[in-house]
């Protein structure tokens, strides 16, 4: 297994590209099983998560033409569905989280699938509820093998319905929408996940001839059709990546350019920082972090310690938490971080307390950080990474710590983020990644 080396205390500076949003890829991917015809994808990143679904959807007769280092090419005309039944597909089917939004797509033109419990981060019980119930709305027949922990879906006829969701999931309503969009009549989605991945996944099926109205909202209205034909997609910018450059940035006393970024598209991640004491800019395309030699945390109207907690979009994505938790290790002044979605993502933080930050574990969900201002700089040590968000949360902080830190199981860092270890060296970090 790989590991980075880090000699963190040096400033960077420069411009850095942020990759195809990875939560968008892995919906937008999938979504290609829905037709025969050709499907051009850009801006696909390169990294773990992404490159195993598509090797995936190869295993399925999916034909698969890398155009270009970020650019793929795909036709699904000739699907094998009993691939779904080989070891091969349980193998690469458990490796990941993603792998569960091709059961929309394949029930959509097919009318069968299958899949065994899907992988990912270990960051706390994440149920596929919301995914099974909207699709039994349409009509889908559910059996689970507990023996396999695998799921045998099926419908004859996916019919349109009403359906309100116990939770805003992002996958859940990608997968129940993928379905819907070919099944007769009308399909209403209320409390839908409203998501920029969603908004882009949905524009994407309209331009290949599916009629959906509410996009961008949380009611979903989806006219049914019987096919849909081919298109080109560009993703967006991955904004948890762009939120982790902008930690970096205040961590390590950096000023850095993030190229083709616009704030309108960050929703609320540019006005949490800000509420950290970190104020970026547009420049033109891109936005800059100017470098901070210090940061000071806000605190409410009354006084009162500034709290920070994750929601559904348009809140703040949880997938920053672990980012904005660290970042606030060099602010002045204190913050209570409240991770409501998950509650297993905040115990990477004893690493964080043996580099010498100052965080007391309120109990799975909530952290007080108390910052340091600069003032104790961290140590490095030796750690693992639990998942993907936090092993980048670890590689910051090691930036910015005094001496060298060893971060190991980085393969998770690789899921989510495309070659950092290059990019950031390229701004003048000193990273080696080593077995």
């Amino acid at each position: 297994m790989g590991a980075f080396r880090i000699i963190g205390g040096k400033s960077l500076n420069g411009e850095i590209i942020p990759q195809g949003a990875k939560n968008e890829a892995l919906q937008i991917i999938c979504a290609v099983l829905l037709t025969e015809d050709n499907v051009v994808i850009n801006n696909v990143p390169n990294i773990r998560d992404v490159n195993k679904l598509i090797d995936l959807l190869v295993g399925l007769g999916v034909e698969v033409d890398k155009l270009s280092e970020n650019q793929y090419k795909f036709k699904a005309s000739n699907i094998n569905l009993g691939y779904l039944e080989t070891d091969d597909f349980y193998q690469k089917a458990t490796s990941i989280r993603g792998s569960v939004m091709i059961l929309g797509p394949l029930l959509a033109r097919f009318g069968k699938g299958f899949l065994p419990q899907p992988g990912g981060d270990k960051i706390g019980r994440r149920r596929l509820d919301t995914h099974f119930i909207g699709l039994q709305k349409l009509g889908v027949d559910f059996t689970y093998n507990a023996d396999k922990k695998s799921y045998i879906v099926s419908a004859k006829n996916l019919v349109g319905n009403y359906m309100l969701l116990e939770e805003a999931s992002v996958t859940g309503t990608a997968n129940i929408l993928m379905a819907a969009v070919m099944a007769t009549g009308t399909t209403t989605i209320f409390n839908a996940a409203c998501e920029p991945y969603v908004v882009q996944l949905s524009k994407m099926l309209v331009r290949m001839g599916a009629r959906i109205s509410g996009i961008g909202s949380n009611l979903l209205t989806i006219e049914g059709v019987t096919s849909l034909n081919g298109t080109e997609h560009t993703m967006l910018a991955d904004m948890i990546e762009v939120g982790s450059f902008i930690g970096l940035a205040a961590m390590t006393q950096s000023e850095i350019l993030i190229k083709n970024v616009k704030l309108a598209d960050l929703g609320l991640i540019p006005d949490v920082f800000s509420r950290l004491g970190i104020d970026v800019f547009q420049k033109g395309n891109d936005i800059l972090v100017p470098k901070y030699e210090n940061y000071a945390i806000e605190t409410f109207i009354d006084g009162s310690i500034m709290n920070i907690a994750d929601a559904p979009w348009p809140g703040f994505t949880p997938d920053l938490i672990s980012i904005v938790l660290v970042t606030a290790i060099h602010a002045e002044g204190s913050v209570l971080v409240h991770q409501k979605m998950f509650e297993s993502r905040l115990f990477f933080v004893d690493k964080l307390i043996d580099m010498g930050a100052q965080i007391i574990l309120c109990d799975p969900h909530r952290a007080t950080v108390i910052g340091l201002n600069h003032k104790y700089p961290l140590r490095g040590i030796k750690m693992s990474s639990p998942d993907i968000r936090a092993g980048v949360a670890l590689l910051t902080a090691a930036l910015s710590a005094q001496g060298t830190s060893i971060i190991e199981n980085i393969e998770q860092i690789d899921r989510g983020y495309q070659n950092i270890d290059k990019r950031l060296c390229m701004l003048g970090a000193d990273i080696e990644r080593i077995e």
